[in-house]
């Protein structure tokens, strides 16, 4: 009886290992065809490309973003009070310039008939600056700006609307009366008068400013 039952688990045992070879043989041979595959494929893209050299990496420059320019907000902020403190509320007319009953102005040095050819509108307006709605401060700071630029731009004649001041505390032109003495300390400023009717009147200035170019007067 012992015999018997050695004899069918050395059946099974057979039988089990014969499955296990099978499945092993099995495996094998799919992984030999999938390696040809494979190999087949990868000559058929070489034949397609053709000969192909590799990129060496050693000459690759890898270029970084450019960097936004710093602001520098400490250095305009240095510039702006430099202007307010250049710009003086307590300046008097009567130290630097010439003036008329109307507040025009004329560096003195220069020919008397410049004030009547800006009156006349002699010259064309090439910009001009509106300081509606601005504080005595900012106007001040954008007066200083806007003729920098002006001189840069080539301008020599430009516009700078103060108002006449009816929506001022008391109904008094504050800016009216400080822009001109602003402007009486700028260098760049030659001559200033109040702008004509249908440029503003009462209510702007008409501003000739230095040539830019030293050939000109």
């Amino acid at each position: 009886m012992a015999s018997f039952k050695d004899l069918s688990s050395l059946k099974h045992l057979r039988a089990t290992l014969k499955v296990q070879e099978d499945a092993r043989q099995k495996a094998e041979i799919e992984r030999i065809t999938l390696e040809k595959k494979q190999q087949e494929e990868a000559n058929l893209f070489a034949l397609s490309v053709g000969k192909v050299t590799p990129i060496t990496t050693s000459d690759k420059v890898i270029s970084a973003p450019a960097r936004p320019q710093p602001i520098p907000i400490q250095h305009i902020a240095d510039e702006k009070a430099a202007l307010r403190e250049s710009l003086s509320d307590e300046f008097t007319f009567e130290t630097l310039m010439d003036t008329d009953e109307n507040l025009s102005f004329i560096r003195p040095g220069i020919g008397s008939d410049v004030l009547s050819k800006l009156r006349r509108g002699h010259w064309v307006i090439q910009s001009q600056l509106d300081l509606h709605g601005l504080r005595r401060d900012d106007a001040r700071d954008r007066i200083g700006e806007f003729l920098r630029q002006a001189r840069k731009n080539g301008h020599r004649c430009v516009r700078i609307i103060h108002g006449k001041g009816h929506g001022s505390i008391g109904k008094e032109p504050v800016l009216k009366h400080k822009v001109r003495i602003w402007l009486a300390q700028k260098d760049e400023v030659l001559a200033f008068c109040q702008a004509r009717a249908a440029d503003g009147g009462a209510g702007a200035l008409v501003v000739l400013l230095k040539s830019s170019t030293p050939s000109n007067s």
